[in-house]
């Protein structure tokens, strides 16, 4: 028989750095079952005191851009450093079978054995964005652990780039050398909310081509509207297989946090995404109640059936489950 959690214990765990205990706990928040919710809003109000001193940096960019080379040679970096850090990993979740390789641990081979460093690999599960529905909650579990620098990585697809923005306080895009027509694919929606843009793979013969693209990019951003009026959004290159670039790619991102500190814009993002994620939160729980309550799902069902017949307008059908919920 399984012992009982103890969220008062798990607490004190974590505060003491207690890792297998960070990992018992994220397990607990990713959980679906209610008593586990339960217990998870507990465990996460309690350590809410002990949170928000950690370096939140969001990490983007499409498949094969290098993500969790850079995360693997920058933590190292971190930890040279003194820094303790940990790694939220969102992987893509099999739309068919909600499957996940979770294979994040075995790309950041120096990162995932040393003592300073947590990696967490946790499926998308078909959230909004390719992010993990309790990343959040992860990201203050480890800084309640001691983690002063929390990375978390996004599948670089969908809409993932906004929802890691809206949780994070430094958003880095990191991009592939190109030039030319191959410029021409930028995303606008991720420029406009990258607080640095990092060309990776800049070495051997690729150099004068990333440099080019860093340049392009720079041009980019001066006819866009930057987040903050404290900070433009410098643009880097760096190589993550040669180790080169890491220092000054890390110095842009201390630069951006006293830019931050000092307009007081760090404390008024950071309470906006609060905000943000009650809604969030809210959303969620609704749609909970209206997978879980049957009688409620059973007549969901009945107005789906209607509209697919086109008796009623999705709009009124809306309007008429908004009114179960009440």
């Amino acid at each position: 028989m399984t012992r009982p959690l103890s969220t008062d214990n798990l607490a004190s765990d974590i505060r003491a750095g207690n890792r297998a205990a960070l990992a018992r706990a994220i397990t607990l928040i990713e959980s679906r079952r209610a008593d586990h919710q339960a217990s998870a809003r507990d465990l996460v109000q309690a350590l809410l005191p002990y949170t928000g001193n950690a370096m939140r940096i969001g990490i983007t960019g499409s498949p094969g851009v290098g993500k969790s080379t850079t995360i693997d040679v920058l933590g190292m970096h971190l930890i040279r450093q003194g820094h303790k850090i940990a790694v939220l990993a969102v992987d893509p979740s099999s739309a068919r079978t909600g499957g996940s390789i979770l294979g994040d641990k075995t790309r950041m081979a120096n990162l995932s054995n040393a003592e300073n460093a947590f990696i967490r690999p946790s499926p998308s599960s078909g959230t909004l964005g390719g992010v993990a529905a309790k990343t959040r909650e992860a990201m203050l579990l480890c800084e309640a652990a001691g983690f002063d620098v929390v990375l978390v990585e996004t599948v670089g697809i969908g809409q993932s780039e906004t929802a890691v923005c809206d949780m994070t306080d430094f958003f880095l895009a990191l991009m592939l050398p190109g030039g030319g027509d191959e410029l021409q694919g930028i995303k606008k929606g991720l420029v406009e909310l990258a607080d640095m843009i990092a060309i990776n793979k800049a070495d051997g013969d690729n150099i004068k081509r990333a440099n080019r693209t860093a340049a392009d990019y720079r041009g980019a951003l001066k006819i866009l509207t930057p987040r903050s009026q404290h900070w433009f959004p410098p643009v880097v290159t760096y190589s993550a297989l040669a180790g080169t670039g890491i220092a000054e790619l890390w110095q842009k991102i201390c630069e951006h946090r006293t830019a931050m500190n000092a307009s007081g814009e760090l404390a008024a993002r950071r309470s906006q995404q609060q905000i943000k994620w009650m809604w969030a939160m809210l959303e969620t729980r609704m749609m909970a109640r209206l997978r879980s309550d049957p009688a409620i799902r059973a007549k969901v069902k009945q107005i789906e059936a209607r509209v697919a017949d086109g008796r009623v307008t999705p709009a009124l059908a809306a309007e008429q489950i908004a009114e179960m919920l009440r």
